[in-house]
C-alpha cells in the first residue's frame, strides 16, 4: 500500500504562512500532516515529560515548536515535542515573537505517522545532529518502539518493558515505554 509524502507547496515563505502545521524547507513551505493519533501521542508524550521539567526547571519543553536551524542548515523545522535547555535559552530570556524560534533542542520528539518517509527521517536525523540537538526519540506508534539517537550512528532502540532515561540531557528523567504505551492507547 503506497502512503502519501507530505505536500511540498513550492511557495516561498515569504509569500505568507499557510494555515496548519508546516516546516520550511529551502525557503519552501512543506506541509506537516500528522494523523489524529499521532497528535495525541505527542501530547501524552509531552505531558510526561513536564511534570519532570516542573520538579527540575532545566529548560523548556514545547510542543509543535517550529525552530529556525539556519545558518547550519537551510531548514525551518517542527518537531513534535522537544526540550530546550536554560543553558541553551537562558531562564530569563523571553521567546520572541517571530514565526520560528532560534533556539536549538536539546532533545527533538519526532512522531512517525503512515506519511513519514525512511529518506525523511534519516535527513531530518542529520539535520537535527548537524545543528546541536543531543538526542532525537523517534517514536513508532505501530511498532511499539522508540528509537533513541545520540548520532546519527549510534541509536538504542526501546519496546515495552524498557525504560527510557534522560541520560546527561534531563538527569534522572525516567519515561516506562508500556506507561507511554498504556496512556495513549492502541493505534486504530
Amino acid at each position: 500500500m503506497a502512503t502519501a509524502t507530505p505536500e511540498r507547496l513550492d511557495v516561498p515563505i515569504d509569500q505568507g504562512e499557510p494555515d496548519g502545521l508546516y516546516e520550511v524547507i529551502d525557503g519552501c513551505i512543506v506541509e506537516k500532516t500528522m494523523g489524529a493519533y499521532e497528535c495525541w501521542l505527542a501530547s501524552v508524550v509531552f505531558e510526561l515529560i513536564h511534570p519532570y521539567i516542573k520538579a527540575n526547571p532545566l529548560g523548556r519543553v514545547v510542543q509543535e515548536m517550529i525552530f529556525d536551524l539556519r545558518p547550519h542548515v537551510d531548514r525551518e523545522r517542527r518537531p513534535d515535542v522537544a526540550f530546550v535547555s536554560f543553558e541553551r535559552w537562558a531562564r530569563d530570556r523571553r521567546i520572541p515573537r517571530v514565526r520560528s524560534w532560534a533556539g536549538i533542542p536539546d532533545v527533538a520528539v519526532e512522531i512517525i505517522s503512515r506519511t513519514n518517509t525512511g529518506d525523511e527521517v534519516a535527513e531530518k536525523l542529520e539535520e537535527y545532529f548537524k545543528v546541536g540537538v543531543r538526542q532525537v526519540w523517534v517514536v513508532y506508534p505501530r511498532q511499539s518502539k522508540i528509537y533513541v539517537y545520540t548520532s546519527t550512528t549510534k541509536v538504542r532502540v526501546l519496546a515495552p518493558g524498557d525504560e527510557l532515561d534522560g541520560g546527561d540531557v534531563l538527569p534522572g528523567f525516567r519515561l516506562s515505554i508500556t506507561e507511554l504505551i498504556e496512556q495513549a492507547g492502541e493505534p486504530a
